[in-house]
């Protein structure tokens, strides 16, 4: 029986206001720390803009914590975001979170980067992790960040090596200075690859409006808009929205790149798994299962916890036979790879 705890939380609550849970008939948990369930320990993620089923970055938190709950018996509790929500909504979701008895408390994303500011120096017993951020520190507070321009480095070696129409797409989300890494890796490693491809970058949002990461409609959009331009591979990062682009790239009959998880294996992108030749992938999952076993041991993670391609924190998944039969373009990345850990190849962080 699963037992992970699914809350729902709309707007900003009272503290003292009850959450609603879900899951297997257990009980409600409240702000103020009370529980039926008082027993073993108990964790939580706070997802990002987008929710579980995403397909992508959020599914991969999730896949961590379910990890973490099957081999370290600890209780999970999952929380959504709102539509348009306020940082003053994440404060009262961590916050609750943490009254609950919840140790660590995740935030999946860098928008949760305020809230944590303010939330965890009033819990110092917990450990506050939040992924893809640096910008805000503490002695309970786990940076876990990844060298997401190195990936993306990769994606740009193996487009450039597939495309026939010398023009490749980028597709940001929302125009963050994360976002930018990717695309910043990307451009480099087709430029790096065969100079005379060209690379056509187009952002769905931009802060504070952050559909770009939630909106399937927008990344269908743009990607037909790039498809129209000759674009023959699209590389999507892009959360929610990116599923959108993937399915117009995969009804033209040309290549998707995924992003975070490795796509092609995604129940909900099944329809279009033939166009997504590879996807740059973040090792989300073992940085929350990491985070929580480092906890459960008494060891906490602090401060900055990297992944990058020397650790197999970043890389491309390889599960689309059609990739791994392209051996000159897996031996020009596996090359790539090799120059970035070796340090003889230095990738950008900002286009």
């Amino acid at each position: 029986m699963r037992r992970i705890t699914r809350i729902a939380t709309v707007g900003v609550m009272s503290a003292a206001l009850a959450l609603s849970v879900t899951a297997c008939g257990e009980s409600s948990t409240s702000s103020s720390g009370t529980s039926s369930d008082s027993k073993g320990a108990k964790t939580a993620i706070a997802y990002d803009i987008g929710g579980r089923g995403d397909q992508s970055f959020n599914d991969a938190a999730y896949a961590g914590l379910a990890r973490a709950e099957k081999e370290l018996d600890v209780k999970g509790t999952e929380a959504e975001p709102s539509d348009g929500e306020a940082d003053a909504d994440k404060v009262q979701r961590l916050t609750a979170l943490a009254r609950a008895g919840n140790n660590p408390v995740i935030g999946v994303g860098f928008a949760y980067a305020p809230a944590i500011k303010k939330v965890a120096p009033k819990f110092p017993k917990i450990t506050f992790g939040i992924i893809d951020d640096a910008s805000v520190t503490g002695d309970n507070i786990a940076n876990i960040v990844f060298n997401e321009e190195q990936g993306s480095y990769l994606a740009g070696v193996a487009a450039a090596k597939v495309t026939k129409t010398k023009k490749v797409g980028f597709i940001g989300g929302v125009e963050t200075p994360l976002i930018k890494k990717f695309e910043a890796g990307f451009v480099q490693g087709v430029t790096d690859t065969d100079s005379s491809v060209k690379v056509v970058p187009q952002y769905l949002t931009q802060p504070p409006n952050f559909d770009g990461f939630s909106k399937p409609d927008l990344g269908k959009a743009a990607a037909q808009g790039q498809l129209d331009k000759g674009a023959d591979v699209v590389y999507s990062a892009a959360g929610l929205a990116g599923s959108g682009a993937i399915e117009a790239v995969s009804k033209a009959g040309k290549w998707n790149i995924g992003v975070d998880s490795d796509q092609y294996a995604q129940e909900g992108l099944a329809a279009y798994k033939e166009s997504i030749l590879t996807s740059v992938t973040k090792d989300v999952e073992d940085s929350v299962f990491n985070l929580i076993k480092s906890v459960k041991d008494s060891k906490p993670e602090s401060g900055e916890v990297r992944y990058g391609l020397d650790k197999d924190g970043v890389g491309l998944a390889t599960s689309n036979a059609a990739f791994t039969k392209m051996t000159d373009v897996i031996a020009a990345v596996d090359k790539a790879k090799k120059e970035i850990i070796d340090g003889k190849i230095t990738v950008r962080t900002a286009p």
